[in-house]
């Protein structure tokens, strides 16, 4: 359904070494800075793209948003949790935990406050 999701920063050098690092731990690559000056991650058809506001202004996190990052296995939750605390990120709301649908699932705040979420799919 979607094809890409934006957000922004007001320190693209410091948003990435924080997504360099979760996305490694996700078996991803590192980001490349387009023409644009936005920073673009590429993984498993999606991309996340992270830019500082064009108006000027300076970026704010949403509230009540959440950008959710499908991991693989409940391993690569834990080093997406791991990696993101140990690059400038805040875990937030619990720590890594198997949800009652068999799901594995991380929260973390990046360093411009924005709301990620890591996990796994649900077990059938």
């Amino acid at each position: 359904m979607f094809t890409h999701v934006m957000i922004g920063s007001n320190d693209l050098e410091r948003a990435k070494s924080f997504y360099d690092a979760t996305f490694t731990a996700l078996g991803g690559r590192h980001g490349e800075m387009d023409a644009r000056g936005r920073l673009i991650y590429a993984h498993e058809g999606g991309l996340l793209m992270i830019t500082k506001p064009i108006d000027g202004k300076p970026a704010t996190a949403a509230n009540g948003g959440t950008i959710g990052i499908a991991a693989a296995s409940r391993d690569h939750v834990l080093a997406w949790h791991a990696a993101g605390t140990a690059h400038g990120g805040t875990a937030i709301e619990s720590p890594p935990t198997e949800r009652p649908n068999g799901s594995f699932v991380a929260y973390l705040r990046d360093p411009d406050g924005n709301k990620l979420t890591a996990r796994t799919l649900p077990s059938k």
